[in-house]
């Protein structure tokens, strides 16, 4: 397994990489048989240690983010939400056939942060601006997706078009499906199973 280690705002340590590498490679060789690459950016911001662990495993992505005082303690808090996320969805991230393999190729999105305005009348100012690409893919996978990255929402393009679809956690614990003209609700994907999830009635958040 590969694995890159960036370093901000602190000192980079032979003793830190050691101990990202093995941590990583003991949860890997336990829950995965695919080769994976691992990106890990370990800062300090304001006497917080951060560790940021992103895991390719097979066509996903698995992420883990923790901070604490201390920067070994974070890494293997890190490490540990990777573990139990790769442990919830085992047997279907060896046994996944992704839909997207004959897919149309990633759609551009650009998204913008904006400040709120403190003229009344003024456009907002623009914080931050950027850009990512929305993969194609099953609603079964973009909610797996999401859940690995311990993210609130995701966008992505369905394996038979380039329209920009978004699934996102609900209040009720159930999740949405935004489409264009349509928004539905999904059940929350199940971790241990391999069923699918189910369209429900549509509702809003």
């Amino acid at each position: 397994m590969q694995v890159n280690i960036t370093f901000r705002n602190m000192f980079a340590t032979d003793a830190l990489r050691n101990h990202v590498t093995e941590k990583l490679s003991k949860v890997v060789d336990k829950y995965l048989d695919k080769v994976t690459e691992a990106h890990v950016t370990l800062s300090l911001e304001r006497y917080l240690h951060h560790a940021d662990i992103n895991l390719h495993a097979g066509h996903f992505h698995v992420r883990g983010k923790e901070k604490s005082e201390d920067m070994y303690a974070s890494i293997d808090m890190a490490c540990d939400k990777i573990e139990r996320q790769l442990k919830k969805y085992k047997d279907r991230l060896k046994s996944h056939r992704p839909a997207h393999v004959h897919a149309r190729e990633p759609v551009r999105v650009r998204y913008e942060i904006f400040a709120p305005s403190v003229t009344d009348g003024l456009p907002p100012e623009v914080v931050r601006s950027n850009e990512f690409l929305a993969k194609p893919m099953s609603v079964e996978e973009a909610l797996m997706q999401m859940d690995l990255m311990n993210n609130d929402f995701l966008v992505f393009t369905r394996p038979d078009s380039r329209e920009v679809n978004v699934v996102y956690r609900r209040k009720d614990g159930n999740y949405g499906l935004i489409q264009a003209g349509n928004e539905t609700t999904v059940a929350p994907p199940a971790g241990a199973t391999a069923q699918p999830p189910t369209m429900a009635a549509a509702g809003t958040k």
